[in-house]
């Protein structure tokens, strides 16, 4: 969003650098910027946000899979796809 100074005095031009750095000032001292400013604590937000990745991968899959095997016992009555549900339910639950 751009907005044009109406006014382009000196004055102006100088209360519109004003406003600009207090925003800087503000964004830097935000705290995911101030996150990123050692190497440290880029490697930590990093690690943790692949874990949160990671971790919720694992469950969404897991709970896609049971969502399927339960589908998949119900179309039993289906001729081939009742067949072949049948097998990969075997494969499944087969103890290893």
């Amino acid at each position: 969003m751009t907005t044009e100074i109406a006014d382009s005095s000196p004055d102006a031009m100088t209360r519109e650098i004003r406003a600009l750095r207090s925003e800087v000032i503000a964004l830097n001292s935000h705290k995911f910027v101030r996150a990123h400013d050692s190497w440290l604590g880029l490697i930590l937000f990093q690690l943790v946000r692949g874990l949160a990745f990671g971790l919720g991968s694992v469950i969404g899959a897991t709970l896609l899979i049971a969502l399927l095997v339960s589908f998949l016992q119900q179309i039993d009555f289906i001729p081939v796809i009742g067949n072949w549900a049948t097998e990969v339910l075997e494969i499944i639950q087969a103890p290893r």
